[in-house]
């Protein structure tokens, strides 16, 4: 498929000429013309019952659209900072005006914490004299000491997909707060301009003529745990670090058959990390659950998170805004489509290639999954509306179907397409695109997978597939508990349960660290940490609840 495509119109998308014009939102008449074209298409089929509820529907998106919503909470609690130009990041204060209203307080303790981090940003990010005293004493081949470091860094390296890269840098932003440290992001040309600046008055991307960006693996003589193997760095009685340090060090959190390496998340070797002032790190988890089996951070993160179902829900809240061209897309396809329905289904399927799972067991589950929790209505035989009449008032609701795959569209389509509804309610099926495999290194493929991210967490209620970490982001942006589909018996080829409602909000680390520690042997977590449970479409997972 042509990576410039976002979709074609008979999956509910704006018109090709449409999507290569510039990222402005519609207006109010482009917005009903849009919305119009799919719901009046019903009187063709359903005569002047459909063409009244069309009608109806209009006038709601109209009334949508003009008259002003109660007010959003543009800067989310006090998440965000008022310092910035809208125009510049148009996602950054009109993200709030379409998600649900969030179900976790933000603490005031989190908001003075992303204050203070703002700051220390603007006195050491890029451009400043502060970063380029650091960058030169780490040319120098060795660790500045304390009365000498000013500014201490974290540069995060991307790795996988956008799912895992989300998790994977609000985790290393949340070390960032615990640390006293900077983030400073390597942006690779797959994802060059997908977000905005989160930090006011300073960037967060890392200089193109910094070092240390390229090369690294598990296996780099820079890695902490090789450093402890070939003797680089050492404990010592006071849990510190013997002897000279390096200039930086490389930390290495890629899950290796579901588990983290040892000396991670050991109290010992983070006060031996804690003395590099430059770390390089490179992660595909959400090691942000893993910092709560740390002790010496276990107060910081109780005041930043009393509820601790609520870490990812506000740090990607604050860190990730969608810059104009995907925000673009974003606006186009819910004000066209999704906004004028009385409520929104999303529906997301990741099959992944290695075990795909084929077409018909995985739609059989899925219709199992909505039809018994009442997320989708009923069809009956006939094409004409159950119950007899429709009232003008018939509820309209907008299914979201997000997949690489065409099918699940097009049979979902078909069926509430061609056949009435039980509840005499009008069911609409759209898929904003299909590009059948997954491309990383696209950045029109990345665009896109953004915009279906932030169009899954404005939904009512969502269906996501297991162990898809683009489910676990879009979820958890939106505050919702999704109805997860659980993974399939492949000896049965059949899941007993179709799907199942998470404990909590929070994305799942799949790969937990291994705890063999001084202080500590490897017991579950689960054991004797009261906020952590096993995830329930990966057994080893660990996640945070309340």
């Amino acid at each position: 498929m042509d990576a410039d495509k976002v979709g074609e119109a008979t999956t509910g998308n704006p018109p090709e000429a449409e999507k290569r014009r510039g990222v402005a939102a519609p207006g109010p008449a482009t917005v009903l013309a849009f919305v119009a074209l799919p719901l009046l298409l019903l009187s063709f089929f359903f005569g002047d019952q459909a063409a009244s509820i069309a009608a109806d529907s209009l006038a709601r998106l109209h009334r949508f659209k003009v008259s002003s919503p109660a007010a959003a909470d543009r800067l989310l609690g006090g998440l965000l900072s008022p310092e910035f130009d809208q125009a510049a990041c148009l996602s950054r204060y009109e993200a709030s005006r379409r998600w649900k209203a969030s179900p976790f307080p933000v603490s005031p303790y989190l908001v003075e914490r992303l204050r203070r981090y703002e700051a220390n940003h603007r006195r050491c990010g890029p451009g400043t004299a502060r970063y380029r005293d650091a960058v030169a004493q780490l040319r120098s081949g060795r660790n500045a000491d304390d009365d000498h470091a000013k500014c201490r860094y974290v540069v995060w390296l991307p790795i996988q997909g956008l799912g895992n890269r989300m998790l994977s840098l609000v985790s290393t932003f949340l070390y960032a707060l615990l640390t006293d440290r900077v983030v400073l992001v390597h942006e690779t040309p797959e994802v060059e301009g997908l977000f905005c600046e989160p930090f006011p008055g300073t960037s967060w991307l890392l200089p193109p003529d910094f070092p240390y960006k390229d090369g690294f693996s598990a296996g780099s003589n820079e890695s902490y745990v090789n450093m402890l193997k070939n003797g680089s760095v050492r404990y010592d009685d006071d849990g510190g670090c013997g002897g000279a340090l390096p200039p930086y060090v490389y930390f290495h959190l890629e899950q290796i058959h579901l588990r983290l390496q040892n000396h991670t998340f050991c109290e010992e070797d983070h006060q031996v990390l804690d003395r590099f002032n430059w770390m390089v790190l490179r992660s595909d988890s959400y090691f942000a659950v893993a910092l709560f089996l740390m002790p010496a951070y276990r107060a910081e993160l109780d005041r930043m998170f009393p509820a601790k179902g609520s870490v990812f829900h506000h740090l990607g809240r604050y860190l990730f805004h969608p810059g104009n061209r995907a925000w673009g897309i974003v606006e186009k396809f819910y004000d066209g489509y999704l906004a004028g329905a009385d409520e929104r289904l999303g529906l997301q399927v990741r099959i992944v290639p290695q075990m795909a799972v084929p077409f018909e067991i995985m739609y059989e589950q899925i219709l199992r999954c909505t039809l018994e929790h009442g997320l989708l209505p009923q069809v009956t035989s006939t094409s004409e509306p159950g119950g007899g009449a429709r009232s003008p008032s018939t509820k309209v609701k907008a299914v979201l179907v997000v997949s690489l795959k065409r099918e699940y569209y097009d049979k979902l389509h078909g069926v509430y397409y061609t056949n009435a509804t039980a509840t005499g309610e009008v069911v609409a099926v759209y898929q904003p695109s299909h590009d059948e495999d997954q491309h990383t290194e696209a950045r029109a493929h990345n665009e896109r997978a953004l915009a279906e991210i932030y169009l899954l967490s404005f939904c009512d209620a969502v269906v996501t597939t297991g162990w898809s970490t683009f489910g676990y982001v879009a979820h958890a942006l939106a505050g919702l508990r999704p109805w997860q589909l659980t993974p399939l018996d492949w000896g049965k080829m059949r899941a007993d349960v179709a799907c199942a409602r998470p404990a909590s909000v929070e994305p799942c680390l799949h790969s937990p660290p291994s705890l063999v520690c001084r202080a500590r042997q490897d017991l579950d977590p689960v054991a004797h940490v009261p906020f952590l449970r096993h995830c329930e479409d990966v057994r080893a997972g660990l996640k945070l609840f309340d």
